[in-house]
């Protein structure tokens, strides 16, 4: 690896992602010998709504849920090689996850490990007051009638990058964008300005690359007899190296399953990208229509030609509502004529919504028939005509205004073991709330952020 190069790890690309993934990652990058950097991307938008449900239920709660297990194997070695670990694992709750990680490290006998606090991404006050505008595609989504949960900004780099200046080990911040946590480091390594677009490409490319964790190297690319992984059990988290001069190349944890190589890259590189020219962040807006990949070794990629231009004015901000109520249940047929009996036990819970007046909205799918690509009328399941299956699973899925009818319709399976068709069984049910999104954006001067650092002890004293 080059003498200028510095590395950014990825330990987790989403909320309970592998706790045994970011070891081999840590050890890679000490045995390199090169300044680096480990960060995690633990939130989805549904993620957030969900951590400030939790949080409601429990003031300590609210935070990644994986995140002391994550930390536990590798806290006391990023320490002592100088590695600083970043992570939004604060999620609706940054205070609490501060607290975790505190307690953490002084079980590991590291009271001075500084911990910096990144807060100032909930403006649910804004969205709550009306105060910020909609974004063009939620435009017609009227959330009227639902209650606000949270309302979260995407803040870039630059709190992370201050939590760095004051020697962070530990940077726990909420809602960031995913590119800026690769972002940080490199532009506190490299001493980047927050205007040079180009510099800031490249890492919101490496950031881009490895926010989804072991995607970029061999996840979800993986398809048995089409595109093969060696050791996909064991598969390796990666690593994105990045010099002064301006060359990223991807590479992932030595001694790990997965791959890395132009098709991999070529997924990841398109993964949520809308216009590939204009790929807007926080920090800069990533240009890769012009970019080339060259393989440069076992498990690395070089990426070329990436181009940046200046900011936007605005943050997005997700605002998260409480929906409606889904319903589901599921019961199973087996055997001979299994699929007469799953299509007569489908349109008789079909039948049980009406005869008992539920106020919901259902569909039936056959797991096993069809499915994922089905519809509410069951077309497909209602049409096929392929070969008998051995079983079949029936979903029932209901949505309801009310947790009550939610609950009365999906019970409906249960009524199938004793007054369905012959040979039925294992009968489940369940009801969640379901969660509405709609993204608003807002001037980044109306997100001021605040960066606190002290050491474990200090925050548990």
């Amino acid at each position: 690896m080059s003498e200028t190069g510095f590395l950014v790890g990825n330990g987790a690309g989403f909320s309970g992602d592998r706790v045994d993934a970011p070891l081999p990652v840590l050890k890679t990058l000490i045995a390199s010998g090169q300044p680096a950097a480990m960060f995690f991307e633990t939130l989805g938008e549904r993620t957030v709504a969900l951590a400030h449900m939790e949080k409601r239920r429990d003031p300590q709660a609210g935070y990644e849920p994986m995140l002391e297990r994550l930390l536990d194997p590798i806290l006391a070695l990023a320490s002592q090689n100088n590695i600083p670990l970043l992570g939004n694992w604060g999620a609706a709750n940054p205070p609490a996850a501060a607290r975790a990680v505190a307690k953490l490290a002084m079980e590991k006998g590291l009271p001075d490990l500084r911990i910096a606090l990144v807060e100032g991404d909930d403006v649910t006050g804004l969205v709550a007051g009306g105060q910020l505008p909609v974004h063009e595609a939620d435009a017609g989504l009227d959330m009227g009638a639902w209650n606000l949960i949270a309302a979260n900004a995407y803040i870039g780099a630059e709190p992370l990058i201050e939590a760095l200046a004051q020697d962070a080990d530990v940077v726990v911040a909420g809602r960031t964008s995913d590119p800026a946590l690769a972002i940080a480091p490199l532009a506190h390594h490299f001493g980047w300005r927050m205007d040079d677009w180009e510099s800031l490409a490249l890492g919101a490319a490496a950031g881009h690359l490895l926010e989804c964790g072991s995607q970029v190297s061999g996840g979800v690319f993986w398809d048995p007899g089409f595109k093969d992984i060696p050791d996909p059990a064991n598969i390796g988290f990666p690593i994105a190296e990045v010099t002064r001069a301006g060359l990223l190349t991807i590479t992932k944890a030595a001694d790990t399953g997965g791959l890395v190589d132009l098709r991999t890259i070529k997924e990841q590189l398109l993964y949520e990208l809308h216009d590939p020219s204009h790929y807007i962040t926080p920090d800069v807006v990533l240009d890769i229509s012009q970019c080339t990949l060259e393989v440069t070794g076992k498990d690395r990629v070089a990426i070329h030609g990436l181009r940046g231009h200046a900011r936007p004015d605005t943050l997005k901000v997700t605002a998260s509502f409480e929906g409606s109520w889904l319903g589901e249940g599921e019961v199973s047929v087996a055997g001979p004529n299994a699929l007469a009996r799953a299509r007569a036990t489908a349109d008789v819970l079909l039948q049980r919504m009406k005869i008992r007046g539920l106020d919901v909205r259902a569909r039936v799918d056959l797991i096993g028939v069809a499915s994922v690509h089905d519809n509410d009328a069951g077309t497909l399941w209602r049409g096929y005509e392929g070969p008998e299956p051995a079983d079949i699973r029936i979903r029932l899925a209901v949505e309801a205004k009310t947790r009550d009818d939610a609950d009365q319709a999906s019970r409906e399976v249960l009524a199938m073991l004793c007054c369905g068709t012959a040979g039925t069984g294992g009968a489940r049910w369940r009801v969640t709330p379901r969660i509405l999104t709609r993204s608003h954006l807002v001037l980044r001067e109306r997100v001021p952020t605040r960066v606190t650092v002290k050491t474990a002890r200090e925050i548990l004293a």
